[in-house]
């Protein structure tokens, strides 16, 4: 692989493999290995990453509830000319978890955002789906409560493909939601997306539901709408 400059007081968005990890890019691996240190959101799943690539960088955690707390403390390191890289669990940092705010915060104090892409959940998703892939809108998780009823209604009128991701959890009880508000449309579930177990299952809401009603729930997932016809 050729070297690729890093640059100073850098903050790098780096996406890591959703399942299987030769889902990684060359150019993720000579980041990782070349910033001054890694913002993981849970150091001891990206520790086994980054031995798996021998990438020997120092980590340090950087999730939902500390992130109060160490976004002053990154941006302090950047400013100092070090070269950050933040990555999540899986897949692109700043989807639906907490990368976004520290994003947000070094592009106000002008400080350099580079974004690599690379694996995500609900792209290949929807590919693989067979429902209209022209034109979709990403509403990642719905609020758990407040709020939770008035996005569903918001997007029942969406002529756009919808796409939502959810716990296993809680797929049952969305699944059923949707069906209530949306009516019985066609939809697929993908499950556990470059894993082992990877599953698409097309239907509608309804079979979906019963489906999933039957079985052992586990993984994560993603919920992919027919658009409402107009």
């Amino acid at each position: 692989m050729s070297e690729e400059q890093i640059l100073a007081g850098t903050l790098y968005i780096v996406p890591t493999p959703i399942g299987n990890l030769d889902d990684i890019t060359l150019r993720a691996i000579k980041i990782l290995s070349g910033v001054d240190l890694i913002a993981a959101e849970d150091t001891r799943t990206s520790k086994i990453l980054l031995d798996h690539f021998s990438i020997h960088k120092p980590l340090v955690s950087f999730f939902s509830q500390n992130e109060s707390l160490r976004v002053p403390q990154l941006l302090e390191k950047l400013k100092e000319g070090k070269s950050l890289a933040i990555i999540s669990d899986a897949g692109t940092p700043g989807i639906s978890d907490p990368a976004y705010s520290i994003i947000t915060t070094a592009i106000q104090e002008n400080i350099r955002v580079i974004a690599l892409p690379g694996p995500t959940a609900f792209i290949p998703a929807l590919v693989a789906s067979g429902l209209p892939t022209r034109s979709f809108v990403f509403e990642g998780f719905l609020p758990n409560k407040k709020g939770r009823h008035t996005k569903l209604l918001e997007l029942k009128n969406e002529s756009r493909t919808i796409i939502l991701y959810e716990s296993p959890h809680r797929i049952l009880k969305t699944l059923q939601e949707l069906q209530e508000v949306f009516g019985d449309r066609d939809a697929v579930v993908a499950r556990e997306i470059s894993k082992k177990f990877e599953e698409i299952i097309r239907g509608t809401l309804s079979s979906l539901h019963s489906t999933f009603s039957s079985r052992s729930i586990k993984g994560e997932y993603v919920i992919i709408v027919a658009g409402v016809e107009k």
